[in-house]
């Protein structure tokens, strides 16, 4: 049995394997998902953000576990930061969720960054895809939990939960801009501390300041820690599930996604393309020097890599 059929059998291994080819940038990875992305679409995608260490790990951990009471089959992509300089990644929520590694029905992935300023590896577009097509009902995305710059997970995400933690203080307020403004539920973890009221008050706050919104994002205390009020949490995210598909909402996003997506790859293929011939040319490192010695600017240096198009 070749890997296509493995995979459409919910063979475990074959997903592994799939997933690495494509974290490989291996080019059959990618005529595999082509081949097989007619039978994807059927599982329901939650991102899981907020602020690191604010228990995101142990909240998936738990809410697999509820979803499993319930029969549901589970993905799993935890993106963990990439090291800038050795090109290493911890991928440490393996670890705290190793229990659930030993489901048939539970697939782990670990996955670094990899130099994605959005908080997302590039290849949890393709993983997302695969386990799809391996028949995951739920897939949850795990992000790294870096601030601001975490909003690409809205772009993968069919619903985001956000998780806060009591005594953020003037972190609500520094981070609202950015990432409270894409979340569609909010989780106060570690609720059992004090503190817990006063911060879901400053997001029910927070919240009251963006009237345009047509569903309100309700605010749950749960503490992972303890397994408190975890089926509550998954209630809410289903709510929201529910909303988006009566209003056709939940088509809206993923069309959107699908844009964005589609443009992203675009993007990188003319990059490489554009690359690749300036560098068999060494016109970036002369180009560079001449910028350095002023004898042209960089705007003029980017209209000519841009010419190597036409050629």
């Amino acid at each position: 049995m070749n890997i296509e059929e493995r995979l459409l059998k919910g063979d475990k291994r074959a997903c592994a394997r799939l997933i690495t080819m494509v974290e490989n940038n291996d080019k059959e990875s990618i005529d595999i998902i082509k081949k097989l992305y007619k039978y994807s679409g059927g599982a329901y995608v939650i991102g899981i953000t907020g602020p690191p260490g604010s228990g995101k790990s142990t909240l998936t951990d738990r809410l697999t576990k509820e979803l499993r009471k319930q029969g549901k089959k589970v993905g799993i992509v935890a993106i963990d930061p990439t090291s800038p300089f050795t090109g290493g990644a911890i991928l440490g929520d393996r670890i705290r969720m190793s229990d659930l590694a030993l489901d048939k029905d539970v697939f782990i992935r670990s996955m670094g960054t990899r130099g994605s300023l959005g908080g997302m590896s590039k290849a949890t577009w393709a993983a997302v895809k695969v386990l799809d097509i391996y028949g995951c009902d739920y897939i949850f995305i795990e992000t790294v939990g870096v601030g601001q710059s975490e909003i690409d997970i809205v772009k993968m995400a069919d619903t985001v939960l956000m998780v806060m933690v009591p005594n953020l203080g003037d972190d609500i307020q520094a981070i609202k801009a950015g990432i409270m403004e894409i979340a569609d539920v909010f989780a106060i973890n570690k609720s059992d501390l004090d503190g817990a009221d006063k911060t879901q008050v400053e997001i029910e706050m927070n919240l009251d300041l963006n009237e345009k919104r047509d569903y309100r994002p309700p605010v749950v205390k749960v503490s992972a820690g303890l397994n408190k009020d975890i089926d509550v949490l998954l209630e809410k995210l289903f709510e929201h599930k529910g909303y988006l598909e009566a209003t056709n909402e939940l088509e809206k996003i993923r069309t959107r996604n699908n844009k964005l997506e589609i443009l992203k790859l675009v993007e990188e293929e003319l990059m490489n393309l554009i690359i690749d011939r300036a560098v068999k040319e060494d016109l970036i490192e002369d180009l560079s020097k001449e910028v350095t010695l002023r004898t042209i600017d960089p705007y003029t240096a980017k209209d000519k890599i841009i010419s190597l198009i036409n050629k």
